[in-house]
C-alpha cells in the first residue's frame, strides 16, 4: 500500500462501514464477514448510496456481465436476506429495506467513510470560503487520512471499480487542495517529504509536480526543484510525446528568474464539489419494465473519439428524424467491435434512452446463431412478459415487441449479427428507440443504416492499450519495444491483447523478449494478424507446462458447453469425488487457461474458458483421447447434470413424483454441495438453465438416447413452473429424434406424453390429443402403468376442456388407480384436483370438497405448494358454488397472497376473477366490478388476450345484470372473436347464449 494512503491518522469512531479501501463492516464484537461476490457487490453499491434507494436493475447491471438469469431478481433478494442476517447477528444498528425500486440502506452517515469523507470536504470548501485555511486544510487531511487503499478495492465488479478509480480521483483532488493550501500558508517545510512521495507515486500529475517545486524552492532549495521539472519534462515526453503544461513552464520561469511576486502568493482554490448521487429508477407495471441488459463497459478501452461522437449523432438524429436510428459496426474477427458497441451504448444509457437498454448476443459467429424467436422471446421477458404469455409464432411475438417499444425511448445492442434476416424483426417500428448493430459482415442490404467499418489501432492508441493491460511502467521502461510490439501485431485490438496478457502473467519477461520470440516465429506473426494460429501457437508455452493431470482436465474440460460451468464437472469428467471439487480446476486458473468468473451460493466458483483457449483444447482433446475416453467423459458429466436436475425435482414436489425415470447411470457430486447448491431448487433450475438445456443437446449429439429423455423430461419442472415453453418444445423434439433414432419405444413414449402437456398448455388440443394417444399406446404395449397414469390424466383433462365430462371423470378414475399402484400420490392428489372440478360443476360439491381434502393432505404433506394453492383456488370455487360466500372469501383472499409472494401473475388474474364472482354472487356488484376489472388490466398487461376475453364475459354478465345491456354487448362481441380464433368452446357457447338474451330482451323492453 503507497506511503500517502497512510500519511496521517484519522479519527474513525463510530465507523462502521468502510468502501475507501477493501470491503470492511466492524460490528461491536469485531469485523464482520461479507462473503466475497455477490453479497460484496449488493453491500458496497447500498452503502456508495447509503440513504437513497438502489434499484434492483442497477444491482443486476453490477452483478451479471452478460444477460443475466431469469432468476436474478430472486437471486438478489436471497443476497439481501443473507446480508440483513449478517447484520443482525453482528448487533449492527444498520438495516437494509425494501422500497420500490429496489433496496435502501438505513444508517447513520457517520458510520459509513464516504460519507464522512464527504462531509469533511464539504466543511472544508466552507472553511476556505471564510478565510480559515489552516482548518480547512486539517478537515481535508483528515478526510483523505480516511483511505485504507485503493477505493472498493478485491470487489469483482467492473462497474463498481469505475465508481471507485472516480473516488480515488476525488481524494488526490484533496490532497492537492490541502496542498496548496499549506504553501500559502507557509508550511513549505513540512510538506516537501509528502509531495516528494506523491509525485513519485503519481509522476504524471502535473499540479502534484508544480507543488513540490514550490515547497523545494521556498525552503531554498532551487535546484532541486528545477531537476523535478526536468524530471517531469523527459517523462512527459517519452511517455506521450508531450511538453509540460503553461502553468508548469511559467512556474520553471519564475523559479528561473527569482519572482518573489509569483512565487509567494497565498490563497488557494476550494474543493472540489462531491459529486451529486444517481436518482433511482421508478417502478413499472407488468409489461412496462426498464431493462438494463448492457454488459459492462471494457476497463481499457480506446478509440477514436471523433468516432464515438459521429456515431452518437447517427444513433440519436436530429430532433426532427422520423426513422429509426440504427447503426452498424463491422470488421475483421478481433478488431473490436463488441467493445466499440458497448462502450458507446454506455455513453448513451440512462440519459438519452431513459426506458431502457436491451441486449443480446446473436453469437453470428458460431455454427448455431441465436434465432430470431429466441431473442425475441428473450427481450419479451426482459420486458416484462411472462412465459405462457409470450405467443408461439415470431410474428406474432414481433408484433407484441413493436407495440411494447412503440411510446419508449429504448436502445437496442444486438451484438454478433450474423444477417439482416435475424436482426430486421429485432428493430423496433419507432422512431423513439434506436438500434446499435455488430457483425462481422457489413449487412448493406439493411436499409437506412450508418455503417461503420472499424480499422486497426494506430500507434498512440495501441500503445495507451498497451501501457492499460501490463501497466505503464512496463512500457516506460523499454519504449522501443512496446513499439515494436505494436508494429509487429499490426495494431489489430485482439492480438494485441494477447501479448499484453502473456506479458502480464509473467512479470518477469520483457518486453523486448516478446518482440524476439515473435520475431523468431515467423508462422506464428501470420497467424497473428489472422486470428486462428496465432492463438495456437500462443497458448501452446503455457500448455506445455502443465503437468500431465492438468493437460488431461482442459482437454476433457472442453466437453462443457455452457456459458459459465460450475466446479464439480471436473470432477465428473475425472470421475474424482473430492469434496471440494474445485481443488482439480484451480491449477488451471492460476495459469489462466480458465478464468474463474462467479462464486456460487455454495461458495465454489463458476468457470468459463476464452473461447480461443477452447478451441486449443478440443484441439488437443481430438488429438490425443479416443472417443471412447470422450464419450465416457460426456456421459459422466451430463449424468452429473441428470443426478441434480433430478433432486431439485424431488424437492420441489416432496418426492420422485410426477416424472417418468430412465435407467442411464447417474454421477452424483458431492451430498453436501447438492444440498447447498439446492436451498432454492427452482433457482437452481433457472440459474443453470443454459447448461441444462445444452446438455440435452449435447447428449443428443453423442447418441445418449437414454439420458437426453430422462434429463429433457425431469426439466419440465422448471419449464412448467416459469413458462419455459420455447425450451420445453425445443429439449422434447431433440430428445424425440434420439429415441426414435435409438429405437428407444419407453423414451420416445415419455417424451410424446410430456409433449401433450406442452401442447395442452399452449391451448393446441389437437396436437396433444395426438401426442398423447401415440404415447398411451406405446405404455400400453410396455406395460408401464406410471406412463399410462401421466397419458390418461392429461387425455382427460382434454376430453373436460372439450365439454365430455362422463368420459374425463372415466380415465381419471384410471389415473387416479395407476397413479397409487406405483406409489406417485402426486399424481394422484392432482387428478383428483382436477377432476373435483367437473363434481363442482355438476353440482357435487360434497364429492368435490372430499377429494380437494385428501389432495390438500397430499399436497402440505409432501411440501408441494403450488400444488396447494391450486387445490385451495379449487376450493374456495366449490364454497362459493354452496353459498357459503364469507369462507370462500376467506380462502380465495388467502390464495391471492400465496400467488402474490410467489410471483406467479397469472394465478393473481385467476383469483382476481374468482373473488369478482364471490362479490357478485353476494350483490355486491361495485366491488365485483373493480376485481374483473383488475383481472382484465393484469390479462391485458400480459398479452393474455384468451384470458382477457374471459374476463370480459363476466364483465359482461355482471353489466347485464344491473342492465347495461349495450355495454354487456360490446364487452361480448370483443370476447366472441377472441374465442372463435382460440377454440375456446365452452365460454363461446356461454357468450353466444348471452349474446341471445340480450337480444331477445331488447324487442320486449321497447
Amino acid at each position: 500500500m503507497p506511503d500517502s494512503f497512510t500519511a496521517r491518522p484519522a479519527a474513525t469512531t463510530g465507523i462502521m462501514f468502510r468502501v475507501l479501501g477493501p470491503l470492511q463492516v466492524e460490528g461491536p464484537a469485531g469485523t464482520v464477514r461479507i462473503p466475497p461476490g455477490r453479497q460484496e457487490i449488493i453491500l458496497a453499491c447500498l452503502l456508495m448510496e447509503a440513504g437513497r434507494v438502489v434499484a434492483t436493475d442497477r444491482l443486476l447491471d453490477l452483478i451479471w456481465h452478460e444477460e443475466p438469469p431469469d432468476t436474478a431478481r430472486t437471486q438478489i433478494q436471497i443476497c439481501v436476506s443473507r446480508i440483513r442476517k449478517s447484520f443482525t447477528a453482528a448487533g449492527l444498528s444498520a438495516s437494509v429495506v425494501s422500497r420500490a425500486p429496489g433496496y435502501l440502506l438505513r444508517t447513520d452517515e457517520d458510520t459509513v467513510d464516504l460519507h464522512v469523507f464527504n462531509r469533511q470536504v464539504t466543511a472544508a470548501r466552507v472553511l476556505v470560503k471564510e478565510g480559515r485555511l489552516a482548518e480547512a486544510a486539517e478537515s481535508l487531511r483528515a478526510a483523505v487520512a480516511l483511505w485504507r487503499g485503493p477505493c472498493l478495492s478485491g470487489i469483482p465488479s467492473e462497474a463498481l471499480r469505475t465508481r471507485g478509480l472516480r473516488l480515488d480521483e476525488d481524494r488526490l483532488t484533496a490532497i492537492e487542495t490541502y496542498l496548496e493550501l499549506e504553501l500559502g500558508l507557509g508550511r513549505s517545510h513540512e510538506i516537501v517529504g509528502e509531495a516528494s512521495r506523491l509525485v513519485h507515486e503519481y509522476p504524471l500529475r502535473e499540479r502534484l509536480r508544480g507543488q513540490l517545486m514550490l515547497a523545494l524552492y521556498r525552503s531554498g532549495r532551487q535546484a532541486e526543484a528545477l531537476d523535478v521539472y526536468r524530471a517531469g519534462r523527459e517523462l512527459l515526453a517519452e511517455e506521450l510525446g508531450l511538453a509540460p503544461g503553461e502553468e508548469l513552464r511559467q512556474l520553471e520561469g519564475a523559479i528561473l528568474a527569482g519572482d518573489p511576486a509569483a512565487l509567494h502568493a497565498t490563497g488557494a482554490p476550494a474543493p472540489e464539489p462531491v459529486r451529486p448521487p444517481v436518482a433511482s429508477v421508478h417502478p413499472t407495471p407488468y409489461g412496462e419494465e426498464r431493462p438494463h441488459q448492457l454488459p459492462a463497459d471494457t476497463a481499457d478501452f480506446v478509440t477514436s473519439e471523433p468516432l464515438v461522437r459521429s456515431l452518437e449523432r447517427a444513433l440519436l438524429g436530429d430532433d426532427g428524424q422520423r426513422a429509426l436510428g440504427v447503426v452498424v459496426i463491422a470488421g475483421k474477427p478481433g478488431i473490436g467491435k463488441s467493445a466499440l458497441g458497448t462502450h458507446l451504448a454506455h455513453r448513451l444509457g440512462g440519459e438519452r434512452f431513459p426506458d431502457g437498454q436491451l441486449y443480446c448476443d446473436l453469437r453470428g459467429a458460431g455454427t448455431e446463431p441465436v434465432s430470431t424467436k429466441d431473442a425475441l422471446g428473450r427481450f419479451l421477458r426482459a420486458l416484462g412478459i411472462p412465459g405462457p404469455v409470450i405467443p408461439d409464432d415470431t410474428d406474432e411475438r414481433a408484433e407484441m415487441y413493436r407495440t411494447l417499444l412503440a411510446t419508449r425511448r429504448m436502445l437496442v445492442v444486438l451484438d454478433d449479427a450474423a444477417s439482416e434476416r435475424q436482426i430486421s424483426p429485432l428493430l423496433p417500428g419507432s422512431s423513439s428507440c434506436a438500434v446499435l448493430v455488430t457483425s462481422r459482415s457489413r449487412l448493406t442490404a439493411l436499409p437506412g443504416a450508418h455503417r461503420v467499418e472499424l480499422d486497426v489501432l494506430d500507434q498512440t492508441q495501441a500503445l495507451d492499450l498497451l501501457g492499460r493491460v501490463i501497466g505503464t511502467e512496463r512500457v516506460e521502461r523499454e519504449p522501443e519495444a512496446a513499439a515494436a510490439l505494436v508494429r509487429t501485431v499490426g495494431g489489430l485490438p485482439l492480438a494485441l491483447r494477447i501479448v499484453a496478457a502473456r506479458l502480464a502473467a509473467r512479470p518477469h519477461w520483457t518486453l523486448a523478449s516478446m518482440v524476439h520470440r515473435l520475431a523468431n516465429e515467423r508462422h506464428r506473426l501470420d497467424e497473428l494478424a489472422h486470428g486462428e494460429m496465432t492463438m495456437r501457437a500462443s497458448l501452446s508455452l503455457t500448455h506445455d507446462g502443465l503437468n500431465r493431470a492438468d493437460r488431461r482436465l482442459l482437454r476433457l474440460f472442453s466437453l462443457a458447453q455452457g456459458p459459465t460451468v460450475p466446479g464439480w464437472i471436473a470432477g465428473a469428467l475425472l470421475d474424482d469425488h473430492r469434496p471440494i471439487p474445485s481443488d482439480l480446476v484451480e491449477p488451471l486458473v492460476d495459469v489462466q487457461m480458465l478464468d474463474a468468473v462467479a462464486v456460487e451460493s455454495t461458495g465454489e466458483f463458476r468457470y468459463r474458458f476464452h473461447e480461443v483457449i477452447r478451441l486449443f483444447a478440443r484441439e488437443q482433446l481430438a488429438l490425443n483421447d479416443s472417443p471412447a475416453v470422450q464419450l465416457a467423459a460426456t456421459e459422466r458429466m451430463i449424468g452429473g447434470w441428470l443426478a441434480i436436475t433430478e433432486q431439485a425435482h424431488a424437492r420441489v414436489y416432496g418426492g420422485d413424483f410426477t416424472v417418468l425415470r430412465g435407467t442411464a447411470a447417474r454421477w452424483s457430486p458431492p451430498t453436501d454441495y447438492v444440498d447447498g447448491l439446492l436451498t432454492d431448487p427452482i433457482e437452481w433450475l433457472d440459474s443453470e438453465q443454459a447448461n441444462l438445456c445444452l446438455a440435452v443437446d449435447q447428449a443428443a449429439q453423442a447418441g445418449l438416447d437414454e439420458l437426453c429423455w430422462d434429463l429433457a423430461t425431469t426439466l419440465v419442472t422448471l419449464f412448467e413452473a416459469r413458462g419455459y415453453f420455447d425450451h420445453w418444445e425445443r429439449t422434447h423434439q431433440r430428445a424425440l429424434q434420439v429415441t426414435r433414432a435409438a429405437d428407444n419405444r419407453r423414451g420416445t413414449a415419455a417424451v410424446l406424453s410430456s409433449l401433450g402437456t406442452l401442447h395442452i398448455s399452449r391451448q393446441q388440443p389437437d396436437q396433444a390429443r395426438r401426442s398423447l394417444s401415440a404415447a398411451q399406446e406405446t405404455f400400453d404395449e410396455l406395460g408401464d402403468l406410471h406412463g399410462l397414469a401421466l397419458c390418461r390424466r392429461d387425455l382427460a383433462l382434454l376430453e373436460r376442456q372439450g365439454g365430455d365430462d362422463d368420459r374425463a371423470l372415466v380415465l381419471y378414475e384410471h389415473a387416479a388407480r395407476d397413479f397409487e399402484r406405483v406409489g406417485d400420490i402426486v399424481g394422484r392428489a392432482t387428478v383428483l384436483t382436477q377432476s373435483a372440478h367437473i363434481w363442482m360443476r355438476r353440482g357435487h360439491s360434497a364429492v368435490a370438497q372430499a377429494q380437494l381434502e385428501e389432495s390438500l393432505e397430499i399436497f402440505r404433506s409432501v411440501g408441494y405448494s403450488r400444488g396447494e394453492a391450486h387445490a385451495l383456488r379449487r376450493a374456495g370455487q366449490v364454497l362459493l358454488q354452496r353459498g357459503e360466500h364469507a369462507q370462500a372469501e376467506q380462502t380465495l383472499a388467502g390464495v391471492l397472497t400465496m400467488v402474490r409472494r410467489s410471483g406467479d401473475i397469472i394465478g393473481e388474474g385467476h383469483l382476481l376473477r374468482n373473488l369478482g364472482e364471490v362479490h357478485a354472487a353476494t350483490g355486491r356488484y361495485e366491488q365485483a366490478r373493480g376485481a374483473f376489472e383488475r383481472a382484465l388490466a393484469v390479462r391485458e398487461q400480459i398479452m393474455d388476450h384468451g384470458g382477457a376475453a374471459a374476463v370480459r364475459l363476466d364483465l359482461a354478465r355482471l353489466m347485464a345484470r344491473a342492465g347495461a345491456r349495450g355495454r354487456a354487448g360490446e364487452l361480448l362481441e370483443n370476447a366472441v372473436a377472441t374465442f372463435l380464433e382460440r377454440g375456446m368452446r365452452h365460454e363461446l357457447r356461454e357468450a353466444e347464449r348471452l349474446l341471445g338474451e340480450i337480444a331477445a330482451s331488447r324487442p320486449a323492453a321497447s
